[in-house]
């Protein structure tokens, strides 16, 4: 039986669709952003810009009272959500969704490894940079691989999870001494570790897959004048997963509303 409560889907890629579709099949009304004058709950893209999808413009046109929802908000999305005077919740925010969307993040990292490399994963040495929800996902699947799997971290905690999964670690701060013993690095770290000096001592054309946010976490310009492959790759679970990505979505934003009572 539908629930008479009407969910607009900014459907801007195949993860929000899949959305979409979750929440159809879970049996909400649910229309397109066209319908965003009627709608009780938007559902926003992840990540959410304002420039990326008119959010100002579309907010306006919400009814009084309407949630609207996004992931890893910016601060201009939400300083167009209080313009517009609507609730703006970062679903990205939840620890649920961040473990989860890890998942087809990691498969994706894979897949890219995988194809741009000429030897197996198994046996080969690779570092992973960072260890938070992807890095550790990513690393895992690796080392079930039969990777050797070195973690850089630049916490103690995480430095331990990382050995106690049964990987090396080291510090961040080593990077530059630990690089020349891999020709394939993942970044999953949303900061610049990657410069120049750790770049250098890298085996020549190495192969570098960068997960985190823009602007990553790779000198992308002294990866190219040093002639290494160096991937900025973004929003893998849209490209790789997108229908289970998009049931992670709508799973987590009616977790969030029937916490709060709304539905």
């Amino acid at each position: 039986m539908e629930n008479k409560r009407i969910f607009a889907v900014l459907q801007t890629d195949a993860r929000q669709a899949a959305a979409a579709r979750a929440l159809r099949r879970a049996g909400y009304c649910v229309a397109g952003a066209e319908e965003t004058a009627e709608a009780d709950f938007i559902v926003l893209p992840l990540p959410l810009d304002d420039e990326r999808v008119g959010l100002a413009q579309l907010l306006r046109a919400a009814k009084p009272g309407a949630i609207a929802l996004g992931g890893k908000v910016s601060p201009r999305a939400k300083a167009a959500a209080d313009s517009a005077e609507i609730e703006l919740i970062d679903y990205f925010a939840r620890p649920e969704l961040t473990t989860l969307n890890a998942i087809p993040t990691a498969e994706g990292c894979i897949a890219l490894l995988m194809k741009h490399r000429k030897r197996t994963l198994w046996g080969s040495p690779v570092l992973v940079v960072g260890y938070g929800h992807v890095g550790k996902a990513v690393a895992a699947r690796l080392a079930a691989l039969g990777a050797k799997v070195t973690v850089a971290a630049r916490r103690v905690a995480q430095r331990a999870e990382a050995l106690s999964a049964g990987c090396k670690a080291v510090d961040t701060h080593l990077l530059e001494q630990t690089a020349p013993g891999f020709d394939t690095v993942v970044n999953t770290a949303p900061a610049l570790l990657l410069t120049a000096p750790v770049l250098t001592r890298l085996p020549p054309r190495s192969l570098i897959v960068d997960l985190a946010s823009r602007p990553g976490g790779t000198d992308f310009t002294a990866a190219r004048a040093l002639e290494h492959t160096a991937v900025h790759a973004l929003s893998l679970p849209a490209l790789c997963a997108p229908e289970s990505a998009g049931e992670f979505v709508a799973t987590t934003v009616l977790e969030i509303l029937a916490e709060r009572g709304a539905l």
